[in-house]
């Protein structure tokens, strides 16, 4: 994996404009703030606004299991709490692109 790192205190635009210019396949959000029903949101819909609809935003912070069940309905991947090994962090995002590669095999050989 390569990591792009854009920095601290990134606003959503600054995060979709990175994504795209940069062509990546998955964003991760650290959010800590409390913010995560306004900007996990508004980076996904900047995304779908430019075309980029197939991107795993994934990421975690302080996050109620509520609010991490809506923005999934929303359509945000895995969210993590605090405590999460790294290494499961990186196996979802492994399994996440191993699924979308053979989705997309699957869908060239038809």
């Amino acid at each position: 994996m390569e990591v792009i790192y854009t920095g601290l205190h990134q606003t959503p635009e600054m995060i979709a404009n990175a994504a795209v210019q940069e062509d990546v396949d998955v964003i991760g959000l650290s959010i800590l703030s409390g913010a995560h029903m306004t900007l996990f949101p508004r980076v996904l819909d900047l995304l779908r606004a430019a075309g980029r609809d197939d991107v795993l935003i994934t990421g975690g912070g302080i996050i109620p299991k509520e609010d991490m069940e809506e923005l999934q309905r929303r359509g945000l991947g895995r969210l993590f709490g605090p405590g999460t090994s790294t290494s499961d962090l990186v196996d979802y995002i492994r399994a996440w692109f191993a699924e979308r590669e053979g989705a997309a095999a699957e869908s060239g050989s038809q």
